[in-house]
């Protein structure tokens, strides 16, 4: 879920080449829901409410991402990782299949850099820094409560008004005494139309390698949508298909963030 957190970043490979020159704040809230198997025989739904802080800078964009969390279903099931088989022995629902938890999500902060960008050809790349901190309360299964590195390059080209935009990540977790995990590969690509002056919409595609071996690898289709509404107000929205075991079923989200 962590991925999806209405932050995006969809849009992302694109802004870093337009980051304001002398420095952006803006602060955002958001909602993302989704529900699935996660490969078991239980849907699991989970719910998240992020509040992002972002700072624009030259060709720096820095975000903190701080979610509120809550599932409900399988206790196989963790956010972001999707299923696992954990010893922890304090682990949401005592030993029962199915149970409901919440409270603060795991902090994720990153750093993007326009590394490259050419105004005549319309072509750039941005290379990301990652760190998910683990402030996700394990014992609820909210989170495994270790620290994940991570980084991606991606890189985006627009014609007319397509934007065409495509990205390899990795992801190092941190080493739990309870869920083995696998470091991860993921790649998105996809392309984002300029409606008007004001809306824009597009489809990714996103692929990762299963991060627990209990679990499966995760494909999904997300359409989205974004809105310029003014000067200091941007609103987003998002529908997502999953299409592996690792993936939910469906998901919705959106969110609203004003600049300073």
């Amino acid at each position: 879920m962590q991925r999806k957190l209405f932050a995006l970043g969809l849009l992302a490979f694109a802004q870093g080449a337009l980051a304001a020159d002398a420095g952006e704040f803006s602060l955002g809230v958001g909602f993302n829901y989704s529900s699935g198997e996660y490969g078991t025989s239980t849907i699991t739904e989970i719910l998240s409410i992020p509040v992002i802080a972002r700072y624009d800078h030259g060709p720096w964009i820095f975000k903190l991402t701080i979610p509120y969390l809550s599932i409900s279903g399988g206790t196989s099931v963790v956010p972001g990782i999707g299923r696992v088989s954990s010893s922890n022995p304090k682990r949401r629902g005592d030993g029962a299949s199915e149970a409901t938890a919440t409270g603060l999500g795991d902090i994720v902060a990153s750093a993007t850099y326009t590394a490259f960008y050419n105004s005549a050809t319309t072509f750039g790349v941005d290379v990301t820094g990652r760190v998910k901190l683990g402030t996700a309360d394990r014992d609820q299964g909210l989170g495994t409560g270790e620290t994940d590195y991570g980084m991606q390059v991606d890189v985006y080209k627009t014609y007319g008004g397509v934007t065409y935009f495509g990205g390899i990540g990795y992801t190092e977790p941190g080493s739990s005494p309870f869920i083995q995990l696998n470091s991860v590969l993921n790649a998105t690509a996809g392309a984002s139309y300029k409606l008007d002056e004001r809306n824009s919409a597009g489809l990714s595609v996103d692929t990762r390698e299963r991060a627990s071996p209990s679990g499966s690898p995760q494909r999904e289709l997300t359409a989205f949508w974004t809105q310029k509404i003014d000067r200091t107000w941007k609103a987003q929205a998002y529908v997502l298909k999953g299409f592996a075991n690792g993936s939910p079923d469906w998901g919705v989200g959106a969110s609203v963030a004003r600049s300073f």
